[in-house]
């Protein structure tokens, strides 16, 4: 007899309760000897804001707690670490310590050569495998078995020695990091590949220009960046991977940044602006067209958007492009400062697409290890670093329910001093406000902060990890890792989001919001523990579950593409959890109604008979049915 999985048993139990609007948690996908669907196939991870808030489909909240792995922005144009351990090894590590996405930077150089067909090569990298026999060449070269290693072999050809291209290397990570529950997030780090190219201010680089400040000098290949190059690249790797959740998010440029008087520079075209116009310096501006390219060809990623360094006083009446005094006296200065890329106070009256659902914002904040900055020069506390620093700098945007804050960097070297403390300050504010960050970084050779590995990328280190670990999301007393992933947990000893969900939140509760069982199914038309927006989309016209006069019903098939799948229970539940956003079209609600027809309206059993569909446990033609039957196919199926 055919097993029924326990993820779906689970999703009956959950949609036979008194359903909110959030509706029910997805299950993982059915695996039966009839029907083998990958463990996360469904792309139903996507994820979006409400306030300073995100949810997933079904309107739970979600916490994204990870860490950075650069190398593919340097010149290898690989991660890091992989000349000395194997994939397979470190993104199983790296899901068994609980981190739930990684921020991987990246080039735009990179970018443009795989979308031209050109991947730049690989180096640093040790990739082979051991051939099981020996293998005879065509001019009768003989290669004994075991010739070559065991390392990183699904990086190489067949062959068994020769490196694959960057791209088909980077697809092969993003598989893996599926395989092991791990969401990414794609930061375009610099213009150029090139271990010092995140130097340069802008997110695009020509090497013509005359920059006053000469940033960039030295740092570059020498090939041109052009604004389109940046916005267009993104795009098409958005567009690649639309229908693959792995990639939840896209940072759209490290860190923008320069200012006035830097080195004396006057030049303000060569520096990161914050304004109304449309020049392409305007970080504002580009960052506005460059999510709205991105959001036309997947409209659920998730986009950041980051600050820039300097900001004019406008209460003053300064803009940016006043003539600057460098080194002010007391009371006459005429800019606010901060970390490159940490300064979001344009955020206040020149929010980025403010109404698409889907932005969030993403300083970087560091310790005085990286720079003695003002507010550190004193005995400072949390307090003082909001007073000073962080309330007006970025901080507003989450404790004023502007929009989701992810801290994209912070970390640094564990002192005993001020920078350590520093560290576990900000911690302990993410954590209390339901902040999304990730550490800088995994790699140990970031020379002003150090890495959470050592120098072989194998073993964690201790200290660093034991300040870190509290800020990654878990369970309140069983301390489990809680993935994003609606059906692979993350690692070995990590749970889904929907067994968090399921079974965790209303025994235990997570470090969500500083712990306890606060973290709630959020109804998003009846917000708890946050005020929402109001949705930004409403049908014109509420659909009902009668079809379209003489159009027969296709039971089942909610999105309307004329087949019954997975899609369709996904799409169900979307309607569920966020009509005003996700609300089915056409005879959607018609088709989907498959439970008690019209009585109950749509609710997550309708969900899981589709779901029973796929797994060979109830037919289309059986369609509709009630809810006794359901439990008497689910019941039999045990």
């Amino acid at each position: 007899m055919k097993k029924i999985t326990r993820a779906i048993a689970a999703l009956a139990s959950a949609a036979a309760m008194t359903l909110s609007a959030a509706g029910a948690a997805l299950p993982a996908v059915i695996s039966t000897p009839a029907t083998a669907v990958a463990a996360d196939d469904t792309n139903d991870d996507w994820l979006h804001a409400e306030g300073s808030r995100l949810y997933d489909m079904n309107g739970n909240e979600v916490w994204l707690t990870g860490a950075n792995w650069f190398g593919l922005n340097c010149t290898e144009n690989i991660p890091h670490g992989l000349y000395a351990r194997d994939i397979d090894d470190m993104l199983s590590d790296v899901a068994n310590h609980g981190i739930n996405i990684i921020r991987f930077p990246i080039s735009t150089e990179l970018l443009l050569s795989w979308m031209d067909g050109d991947p730049l090569p690989v180096s640093s990298i040790n990739a082979s495998y051991n051939p099981p026999t020996d293998v005879v060449g065509e001019d009768g070269t003989v290669t004994k078995a075991g010739t070559y290693g065991n390392m990183n072999k699904d990086f190489v050809e067949s062959d068994g020695k020769t490196a694959k291209n960057s791209m088909e290397i980077f697809d092969i990570i993003m598989q893996k990091c599926k395989k092991y529950g791990i969401k990414a997030l794609i930061d375009v780090h610099s213009p150029a590949s090139h271990n010092s190219g995140h130097n340069y201010a802008l997110w695009y680089y020509n090497p013509e220009a005359d920059d006053a400040d000469n940033m960039a000098k030295g740092h570059f290949s020498g090939k041109e960046i052009t604004w389109d190059d940046w916005k267009d690249s993104i795009t098409w790797l958005a567009k690649k991977y639309a229908n693959d959740d792995t990639i939840l998010a896209y940072d759209l440029k490290n860190e923008p940044h320069g200012k006035r008087g830097y080195n004396g520079n006057t030049c303000p075209s060569t520096m990161a602006k914050w304004d109304n116009s449309t020049d392409l310096n305007n970080w504002k501006y580009s960052a506005e067209e460059c999510a709205k390219s991105v959001l036309a060809v997947n409209p659920h990623a998730l986009i950041l958007i980051e600050g820039i360094e300097q900001s004019p006083i406008t209460e003053k009446g300064y803009t940016f492009d006043d003539p600057d005094v460098w080194e002010p006296k007391a009371g006459q200065e005429r800019w606010y400062g901060a970390w490159w890329g940490g300064n979001l106070r344009g955020v206040k009256d020149l929010p980025v697409l403010p109404k698409s659902g889907q932005i969030m914002y993403s300083p970087h904040d560091y310790g005085e290890s990286v720079y003695p900055q003002t507010w550190f020069k004193k005995d400072f506390t949390e307090q003082t670093l909001l007073d000073d620093y962080w309330r007006d700098t970025w901080a507003y945007i989450n404790l004023d329910n502007i929009a989701p804050l992810l801290i994209g960097e912070w970390g640094g070297h564990m002192d005993g001093g001020n920078n350590q403390k520093w560290m576990e300050i900000l911690r302990d504010f993410m954590i209390k406000n339901h902040i999304n960050h990730t550490f800088w970084c995994l790699n140990p050779n970031s020379g002003d902060t150090g890495g959470l590995l050592d120098t072989q990328f194998k073993n964690w280190d201790a200290d660093k990890y034991g300040l870190f670990e509290p800020s990654l999301w878990q369970t309140s007393s069983s301390g489990k890792y809680i993935g994003l992933d609606h059906q692979k947990a993350l690692g070995e000893n990590g749970i889904s989001v929907s067994e968090y969900y399921s079974t965790y939140k209303s025994s235990e509760g997570s470090n969500l919001d500083a712990g306890g069982k606060g973290t709630v199914i959020v109804d998003p038309t009846k917000p708890t523990q946050a005020p929402t927006e109001k949705p930004t989309e409403k049908p014109t016209e509420k659909p009902t579950s009668a079809p379209a006069t003489g159009e027969k019903i296709a039971w089942g098939d909610a999105n309307c593409d004329g087949n019954v799948n997975l899609n369709d229970a996904v799409a169900i539940l979307q309607h569920v959890a966020l009509e005003a956003k996700y609300g089915l079209k056409g005879n959607g609600v018609s088709n989907s109604d498959v439970i008690d027809n019209g009585s109950s309206g749509l609710t997550g059993l309708d969900a899981l008979a589709i779901q029973m569909i796929d797994a060979k446990l109830l037919t289309v033609d059986q369609l509709p049915i009630s809810k006794a039957k359901l439990y008497e196919i689910q019941e039999s199926a045990k």
